[in-house]
């Protein structure tokens, strides 16, 4: 993977330049690691590869290195697709401006951490239902599941997690398939999963994934006892006074859950039976 750039590294490396400083230690995949790099007023080197310094870098955007220029990885086939920098180094993403990850006051990468430990993963065969960029997939092979099902709508949401150092690699307990699991959950067998992570876009933009029958069918690939951790937020509560987490749990236990609110979601367990 090539290096990847924001506004914060790249002033970094041009204020090296400046004041003349052959080297200077930074990060060029967005905190995941160090390097130590050449600079020059001409550009700065790295594994052996001279890199210009860009002409402009903007706020809230992530550059990668293709055709021979730093281009923002963001995307636009349907919608605006963009990774975006966060203060923590894991990049959070937007679709159209509408920020994808809790960002406010904790990392997107440790906010994952820890709605996947409420499902206690260890051994487990796990569905993630909205992969987006895998954090909770990749939390889940640290905590040594059996085998993680994740699946994405967006293709290009795809490709922004093929440029993701934080996102993990599929393969060794992982598959990750492009396709609509509002589909493909009806295709899933009975009881064939032992926990599942639902964080799905907001009710505005993806209503079918909060319907009732979309939870029957999470509760019918769900074993008895098992655990789903389901991501609701607080969208248009101040606004319109709608209690999305309290309609998100009503439902749920339509579908044979036993729920309880966790921080900016519900987690839940299947009832025997």
């Amino acid at each position: 993977m090539g290096p990847l750039l924001t506004l914060e590294v790249s002033e970094a490396l041009r204020a090296a330049a400046s004041a003349g400083k052959p080297k200077i230690e930074c990060s060029l995949d967005l905190g995941r690691s160090t390097a130590m790099v050449e600079v020059g007023v001409a550009g700065w080197r790295w594994q052996g590869q001279l890199f210009p310094h860009p002409e402009s870098c903007k706020v809230r955007t992530i550059y990668y290195w293709v055709d021979e220029v730093f281009q923002p990885v963001a995307r636009y086939t349907t919608s605006l697709v963009k990774l975006v920098p966060t203060a923590s180094g894991p990049p959070t993403f937007e679709i159209d401006g509408i920020k994808m990850l809790p960002t406010a006051h904790v990392s997107p990468y440790s906010d994952a951490e820890r709605k996947v430990d409420l499902i206690q993963p260890k051994g487990k065969v796990i569905l993630d239902t909205c992969g987006g960029l895998g954090y909770f997939a990749g939390w889940c092979l640290q905590r040594h599941a059996k085998q993680v099902f994740s699946y994405e709508k967006n293709a290009d949401v795809i490709w922004l997690r093929s440029l993701n150092p934080w996102s993990p690699k599929i393969g060794s307990g992982l598959t990750l398939a492009q396709a609509d699991i509002a589909e493909e959950i009806e295709l899933l067998p009975g009881k064939s999963v032992d926990a599942i992570l639902h964080d799905p876009p907001r009710f505005g933009i993806a209503g079918e994934l909060y319907s009732q029958a979309f939870y029957g069918h999470l509760g019918r690939v769900l074993k008895s006892n098992g655990m789903l951790f389901h991501y609701t937020g607080t969208p248009n509560k101040l606004t319109s006074g709608r209690d999305v987490p309290g309609e998100v749990a009503k439902r749920l236990r339509h579908a044979g859950f036993v729920t309880e609110f966790n921080g900016d979601g519900v987690l839940a367990v299947k009832k025997r039976g």
